[in-house]
């Protein structure tokens, strides 16, 4: 079985990788479609356009099948976003394996911290 140091390694390994891969993949899809430039309606919403204060993982994962380059970064900076993430559920299951309830808690509120700042804060900042 992996250790759990191990794991939190491989995580963040991997998470890295896979968010600039997915990122220079769409800067090479951006600077093949239009040059080097990004316009502005791409950074606001690359599917439709614009006239869009946010853009959504469905709108995301469809740009990547569109192959739409500002797409594939937003998918990497979501997959950025995303390990460190990760890496507090595993602490959060390895401390429930260990039994430290103290750090179970503490870990759970930091957890719940970041859920709240990431999907719950944009929103209420957008109406």
């Amino acid at each position: 079985m992996m250790e759990f140091e191990d794991l939190l390694s491989l995580n963040l390994r991997l998470g890295v990788i896979l968010s600039s891969t997915l990122m220079l993949i769409g800067l090479i899809l951006i600077s093949s479609e239009s040059g080097i430039g990004i316009t502005t309606s791409q950074l606001i919403n690359p599917v439709a356009g614009s006239g869009s204060h946010g853009v959504g993982i469905a709108q995301t994962l469809g740009g990547v099948l569109q192959l739409h380059g500002i797409s594939f970064i937003f998918l990497g900076i979501i997959v950025l976003i995303a390990t460190p993430i990760l890496r507090v559920l595993l602490s959060i299951m390895s401390f429930l394996h260990r039994g430290n309830w103290t750090y179970v808690i503490i870990t759970s509120i930091v957890f719940v911290n970041l859920v709240v700042a990431i999907a719950v804060i944009p929103g209420l900042i957008a109406k």
